[in-house]
């Protein structure tokens, strides 16, 4: 008999199927009643600490995402390896269909078999920050799930990258030697959300140059507690990896240790919780914005007998 009631999924999945785990994700990007029944179990548990990696298109990410897999399956936090570890990529989805390339999959297949690792594609459906709307929701279906960490690797998207920095504990924004101007990268916002730079593909020429800019901009720009680190990897061959997570874990025993753990949390579920008001507030917009009281205060803008802000504060009071 095929299970469909949430509560039964997490059961299962808590067990450790991966069946169940992923109906239940197919549900939080639904949008239905299922949805809301899923989530409501998913927030009666905590959080997995949550890597974010982002950075343009072609920096490397998603090999490096897989290196950073193995690491954590044999390192772990503070010596001790993770037991298992889930994966959020998501990706550019098409316009016309919805669908996504997918392409992160592929290029994680070492680890696609393991039974300790779980790796979820998601859509960004044109949400133009680079992360899926259901991505949150997903991040607590897994705590709940019983993975203590998550890696969530984001569609490289330029400017509105910087998206990441709400939903991750840790933030690494990768990039590559002659990455570009330095002012157009603090323009992006990028300096702002990193916890840890990488600069993959240090093999190529231009490292030290793009280490220089990176320095540069973090002595020119606003001080925070934690100075992000400057790291260089060849994710190809695995090289500097072992020290990228050393430092994750620094940034991670930094923030316990300094109180910006719980900072970083309670900005996060200030965030989801704006994000749904923002939905809830929008669907009713939507309701107010048709039928005959629109259609009037509509013809009343056009003959010129209000503006809009009047006719908005008058369908608001009606509705």
């Amino acid at each position: 008999m095929k299970v469909n009631e949430p509560a039964e999924l997490l059961a299962m999945a808590q067990r450790g199927s991966r069946v169940g785990l992923a109906r239940l994700l197919t549900y939080v990007e639904s949008g239905t009643r299922r949805h809301r029944e899923s989530v409501a179990l998913a927030y009666q548990h905590q959080s997995p600490y949550v890597l974010g990696i982002t950075g343009a298109p072609g920096a490397g990410k998603s090999t490096l995402t897989d290196r950073l897999i193995a690491t954590g399956l044999n390192v772990g936090d503070c010596g001790n390896p993770l037991e298992q570890i889930g994966v959020l990529c998501v990706d550019p989805s098409s316009p016309i269909t919805g669908g996504a390339i997918l392409g992160d999959r592929i290029r994680m297949q070492e680890h696609a078999s393991d039974e300790r690792v779980f790796i979820r594609s998601m859509a960004t459906r044109g949400h133009l920050g680079g992360l899926s709307q259901a991505v949150p929701d997903a991040l607590r279906v897994m705590g709940a799930a019983g993975f203590s960490m998550v890696l969530v690797e984001t569609v490289g998207v330029g400017q509105m990258e910087v998206q990441i920095a709400s939903a991750a504990d840790t933030t690494v924004v990768v990039m590559n030697p002659g990455w570009g101007d330095a002012m157009q990268a603090n323009k992006a916002g990028l300096l702002e959300v990193a916890d840890i730079f990488i600069i993959n593909k240090a093999d190529r020429a231009g490292v030290r140059e793009t280490r220089r800019d990176l320095e540069q901009m973090l002595d020119m720009g606003q001080q925070r507690p934690w100075r992000p680190l400057i790291l260089e990897t060849v994710a190809t061959s695995g090289t500097g990896i072992d020290a990228a997570w050393v430092a994750v874990n620094e940034h991670r025993e930094f923030q316990s240790s300094s109180g910006q753990f719980d900072v970083r949390r309670r900005d996060r579920a200030r965030s989801e919780l704006t994000r749904v008001l923002t939905i809830a507030v929008r669907a009713r917009v939507d309701v107010v914005a048709e039928g005959a009281r629109y259609d009037a205060q509509l013809s009343a803008l056009i003959e010129g007998h209000t503006d809009p802000y009047a006719a908005a504060e008058a369908l608001l009071e009606l509705a």
